[in-house]
């Protein structure tokens, strides 16, 4: 296995500014409201409870939010990806508030089928745990 790369990185605090009409505004703010606390300390602690170095676990706290994205889509996978953009894109085409709502309900019945079995028996019997559902009869 190849060694990482060791850099240095200055963590920063930062509040701006930006352009009221900016398009990641509302990620700025989020930039500017976490900005403000000290991770270290936290990461401290873990490491000295885990046995783990504090840059080790930036590290994997960075790299792991940085991936999130890809795993989230690893999650779902492609296709159901592309089937919750659809009413989104046309919606977006359409450019009218009906068929927004319209794309807005679409996707919450998809989502709401997906999540059906996190939330509900689903068919499968009462209390059965993921070694009971996979069970032939």
């Amino acid at each position: 296995m190849e060694t990482p790369s060791r850099e240095t990185v200055v963590l920063e605090a930062w509040d701006g500014p930006w352009a009221p009409d900016d398009p990641d505004a509302n990620y700025k703010a989020d930039i500017a409201l976490y900005s403000t606390q000290d991770p270290l300390g936290t990461l401290r602690r873990l490491g000295e409870a885990i046995g783990v170095p504090v840059g080790a676990l930036a590290r994997y706290v960075l790299a792991r939010y940085a991936t999130s994205g890809s795993g989230g889509l690893l999650e779902i996978g492609p296709s159901m990806v592309h089937r919750l953009w659809e009413p989104i894109e046309s919606a977006e085409s359409a450019g009218t508030v009906e068929a927004r709502l319209a794309a807005y309900d679409q996707v919450k019945q998809m989502i709401s089928w997906l999540r059906l079995p996190l939330v509900e028996e689903a068919g499968y019997p009462p209390n059965a745990g993921p070694s009971e559902r996979d069970q032939s009869p």
